[in-house]
């Protein structure tokens, strides 16, 4: 374990401790992103236990995680993303401090480090977002009021195609082939329909 008391290893095992629990908040559910957050910051704990820290840095990296959690519940928050990201940048690479309080990690690594988690938390995290903001191509909800038209006879069961796809349907009366009808509800992925009242049939 002498090896994670190096400033450089445990500084970039909290990174990667850091950066695992943001795609955690972003992607809940997966339990891959939080088994690794955990062993991460566990072995970073040791560190900071162990070596000598700047108390102030690690405030700045638990703030970052405010921001972060602002920027992700609504979209278009991209400034606050980067302040998280700003925060932990900063916090992490001036954590680990020598006895004069100067960061005691190489700043080359910092450097290198915190541009390519800076960027791929600024990548991932916004596409995150934004797959999570958009509302499904196929919107089964939005069929409820749509108009169509048999293509058998619907009663107990029958087909009728809505916005150019064949849909499983049923109704309240019998409706013959080819007659216009109007989706009142769905039930899974069969539709109640009824006979529209333009219907000629």
């Amino acid at each position: 374990m002498d090896f994670l008391l190096d400033p450089n290893v445990a500084y970039l095992i909290l990174l990667a401790g850091v950066l695992l629990v943001m795609m955690a908040i972003v992607t809940p559910g997966t339990g891959l992103f939080e088994v690794g957050a955990f062993f991460c910051l566990v072995l970073a704990g040791y560190a900071v236990y162990n070596l000598s820290i700047n108390w102030w840095a690690l405030i700045v990296i638990g703030l970052s995680i405010l921001p972060f959690i602002y920027a992700i519940q609504k979209p278009k928050r991209e400034v606050f993303l980067g302040l998280a990201i700003l925060l932990l940048m900063v916090g992490s690479v001036f954590l680990f401090a020598r006895e004069n309080g100067r960061p005691a990690v190489n700043p080359f690594l910092a450097v290198v480090a915190s541009a390519l988690v800076a960027a791929f938390l600024w990548i991932a995290v916004r596409k995150s977002i934004q797959a999570a903001g958009l509302r499904p191509t196929h919107d089964l909800e939005g069929i409820v009021g749509r108009a169509g038209e048999t293509r058998t006879e619907v009663h107990d069961d029958g087909s009728v195609q809505v916005n150019g796809e064949l849909w499983s349907a049923r109704s309240a009366e019998t409706i013959p082939p080819g007659s216009h009808i109007r989706v009142v509800r769905r039930e899974g992925f069969v539709l109640v329909v009824e006979k529209d009242g333009s219907s000629k049939s």
